[in-house]
């Protein structure tokens, strides 16, 4: 998909020196009575090949018949042979070429620029729409501001569709837990995190700790933006730390944040994902961080009964997970995993349905026993 401008000036138009401009696309010279007839709607003629041109793409023939249905579902009563004279005349004036295929294919010429079209087929649409409903939260200021004129084009443009029922009203992402209120995120503090990640920049922050009271100054190195649930955290390491220990703030924590001029330091060989694959936002539990590697990529061995177990059996906890079915109704996993405190909280969600675990510390943690 081309995210376009709307600097429509900046698009090549094959535009002759002897011929004067016009408020719209030129057609077909073969067809003056549908010339004249277009000249009294020269805003919708504008709009249908506009329209037309956004069908096109750079390295993939699009033939007639899609442009045109594709036309027809935006609200285009017009005829195939309408989007054929529209095409033959637009490569007058444009970029694009056709094939000699039969049916016959069109695409932008591949040196065209192609920063200029104030357009976006029904595609294009969607997805923007379905960016704006879901990834928002993760966006830094420099870039949705960019996107907000495109957000509302889309929905101009879904709402202006013949379809009865669009991708958007048959799509929907549930949580797979208890959905839980988003808390309250300081704004001002967000947007000055967010600019501060965009532009590697460091951050003076006022931050009240989960198990503190009173909020305390932290100079902080922002490293990444990471959402799990409804919680947003900072990935940072505070200039006072000479270890450099890459740490987690929730951005509903935040009072205040001020933007600095010196550049944000990022660990040497950090790769974000690497980190989580290592169970970085994992939170270690204090029981079981006694184990070897503070129980990074254990194996365990997990006993469900079937009706418990059965959605494991559809989707791994690892890769080299493997089930087996017991002759007493059970089943028993065996998988590698970090044991942290979202295993802990995972498993102690399967009630009575958790019939053991090991090693025999993670099954003790999980039914909050006693351990010496």
């Amino acid at each position: 998909m081309t995210v376009q401008n709307t600097d429509a000036d900046s698009l090549k138009v094959r535009q002759p020196a002897s011929e004067p401009q016009t408020d719209t696309l030129p057609v077909s010279a073969n067809n003056v009575s549908e010339d004249i007839a277009d000249s009294r709607h020269g805003a919708a003629t504008t709009a249908r090949q506009w329209q037309v041109l956004s069908q096109l793409q750079r390295n993939r023939w699009v033939g007639t018949t899609h442009v045109y249905e594709q036309l027809s579902l935006a609200g285009f009563d017009i005829s195939l042979r309408t989007v054929q004279r529209d095409l033959n005349a637009l490569a007058k004036r444009f970029p694009i070429e056709k094939n000699n295929a039969n049916p016959q294919g069109w695409r932008w010429e591949e040196d065209a620029p192609l920063q200029s079209l104030p357009h976006m087929n029904l595609s294009q649409a969607v997805a923007f729409n379905m960016v704006e409903a879901n990834l928002t939260q993760l966006l830094p200021p420099a870039i949705l501001g960019e996107l907000f004129p495109w957000f509302d084009l889309a929905r101009r443009q879904l709402k202006n569709s013949k379809v009865t029922h669009s991708w958007i009203d048959r799509v929907r992402i549930e949580p797979a837990t208890q959905p839980l209120i988003a808390p309250h995120i300081d704004l001002d503090s967000k947007d000055n995190i967010y600019h501060a990640l965009f532009y590697q920049l460091q951050i003076k922050a006022c931050y009240t700790r989960s198990n503190k009271s009173q909020a305390g100054e932290y100079v902080l190195n922002p490293i990444a933006i990471i959402q799990r649930g409804v919680i947003i955290y900072l990935l940072a390491t505070r200039t006072d730390d000479p270890d450099a220990i890459i740490r987690t703030f929730a951005l509903h924590r935040f009072a205040s944040v001020e933007i600095l001029d010196s550049t944000a330091q990022t660990p040497d060989n950090f790769h974000l994902d690497s980190y989580l694959d290592a169970g970085g936002m994992g939170f270690t539990h204090p029981l079981l961080s006694q184990l070897p590697d503070h129980g990074k990529n254990t194996a365990i061995e997990l006993t469900f009964t079937k009706k418990a177990g059965k959605s494991l059996t559809e989707s791994k906890l690892s890769d080299d997970q493997t089930v087996i079915m017991n002759d007493d109704d059970t089943l028993t996993i065996n998988t590698t995993v970090n044991l942290n405190s979202q295993l802990v909280w995972w498993l102690r969600g399967f009630g009575k349905g958790l019939l053991d675990a090991k090693p025999s510390l993670l099954y003790q943690v999980v039914l909050d026993l006693d351990v010496e």
